[in-house]
């Protein structure tokens, strides 16, 4: 029986902390809009539609951050597209800090979002091909560690300048890690998988004695040789079970309502009761706080209890927790502002142990070399796209349903996330990325 623990050097960690900083700036430039959108549409009279377009804009830049990334990747190398990626960021975050326009935050917007497009399917990447079987859970997860951070500090600089209406003091804190990501990309190699398959083995096997434990070269190295597979090769008999699990799994992480939550959590707690801009931010900081927290607690089980068993128990608890928010907001509850604050703690506290961490994971390990960067572009691209339409519609959807209505279908759109795990989603935890392959050769190449 293989062991459970962590096997990995400090220099594994070091290089998968600087590559999950593109993480953080996702986590950040995502919801930091959530505490600026209150200032914004009082200062510039935003309506509805333009207030839902700053948002949701940003998501158009990624769906195409996502449907270039891991084509690029594939062919440029994973290094390099983190290294544009921080420059996007950068030039992003100085763009917001000084438009004052509604055309001008929509460009910023896009920009940061091709960035974060990129930056979600690379990440994991990365970090997934500088890992061994036995730590590759952790390392990757790590990636949504830095996600949850990013969000909790994008809520505390938003209480922070809130009171001020700072908003662009709220997008240009976002400076200071994307500097520092572009920096430390400059310390951290190139992955020994791509850089075998390209023909460069010595190299490769200088990084993998850096940052493996084992002496088993199969799985970091992958195939020694491989070459860059075509599209055609995405959408082979061999490929498409393994891209279809991960494409659901992308599609059901947003359509069961996460990102409702991650952007418009200040406004559902003003619906539920909690007027000022700043006692609403300062309830959505203590929903970053349950996420960051769970999600260390991830870390910890992902690699032991692995992954189908935390997508089970996790998807469950929102179900639970979305259905318990409905009847709150129908007044079947009473104490409304208190009910919906711990409701959304536990829907997030159970999205944090399972469709946060396990979806990114997942599209990282499950598919074939020659076309890993393709086929997680296209799972990343639907994930995107959910994204977006959700996104885009969550205030209609309040005004077409009421509240109570929105949750209970996100409720009853988990049901069916929970069907598609218990049927088709397997277990992945411990197994070399060849042995995954080996997988979906046996059960779907008949």
């Amino acid at each position: 029986m293989k062991s459970n623990k962590c096997s990995f050097t400090g220099y594994t960690l070091f290089v998968s902390l600087i590559a999950a900083i593109g993480g953080l700036l996702f986590g950040y430039n995502t919801s930091v809009i959530s505490g600026a959108l209150l200032v914004i549409s009082e200062q510039l009279k935003l309506t509805i539609l333009q207030q839902e377009l700053v948002v949701s804009i940003l998501l158009i830049g990624a769906i195409f951050g996502a449907a270039i990334g891991g084509a690029l990747a594939d062919r440029y190398g994973r290094k390099i597209m983190l290294i544009i990626t921080a420059f996007l960021f950068i030039i992003s975050t100085c763009y917001l800090t000084i438009t004052s326009t509604f055309i001008g935050l929509l460009i910023g917007r896009v920009i940061g979002g091709i960035a974060i497009g990129i930056a979600s399917l690379v990440v994991p990447l990365y970090i997934a091909e500088m890992s061994a079987p036995q730590s590759r859970g952790a390392l990757v997860s790590l990636n949504q560690l830095a996600i949850t951070i990013g969000i909790l500090l994008a809520y505390g600089i938003d209480y922070v300048f809130a009171s001020q209406n700072g908003w662009r003091s709220m997008f240009g804190f976002g400076l200071f890690p994307a500097a520092l990501f572009f920096l430390g990309l400059f310390f951290i190699p190139e992955t020994p998988s791509f850089l075998s398959r390209v023909g460069k083995k010595h190299k490769a096997l200088e990084i993998f004695k850096k940052i493996s434990t084992s002496k088993i070269q199969s799985d970091l190295l992958d195939v020694d040789g491989a070459k860059t597979g075509t599209w055609a090769n995405v959408f082979s008999k061999a490929v498409r079970p393994a891209l279809i699990v991960g494409v659901l799994i992308s599609i059901f992480q947003q359509i069961t309502g996460i990102n409702t939550v991650i952007y418009y959590a200040p406004r559902i707690f003003q619906l539920a009761g909690l007027q000022s801009a700043s006692s609403a931010i300062l309830a959505t900081f203590g929903v970053g706080v349950v996420n960051v927290l769970l999600t260390i607690v991830a870390l910890w089980l992902i690699d032991r209890a692995g992954r189908r068993r935390l997508l089970i128990i996790g998807i469950s608890g929102m179900i639970a927790s979305l259905v318990l928010l409905g009847f709150a907001f129908i007044g079947a509850i009473p104490s409304l502002g208190i009910v919906a604050v711990l409701s959304l703690m536990c829907y997030v506290a159970f999205f944090a142990i399972s469709l946060g961490p396990v979806a990114w994971l997942i599209i990282s390990e499950i598919y074939p070399l020659e076309v890993r960067g393709k086929a997680m572009s296209i799972a990343t691209f639907a994930n995107w796209g959910c994204n977006f339409i959700v996104s885009l519609t969550f205030l209609s959807l309040i005004e077409w349903l009421g509240s109570a209505g929105a949750f209970w279908l996100y409720a009853a759109i988990a049901m069916l996330a929970l069907w598609f795990v218990m049927v088709k989603v397997p277990e992945t935890k411990g197994q070399t990325l060849s042995k995954i392959q080996e997988f979906w050769k046996k059960h779907y190449s008949k």
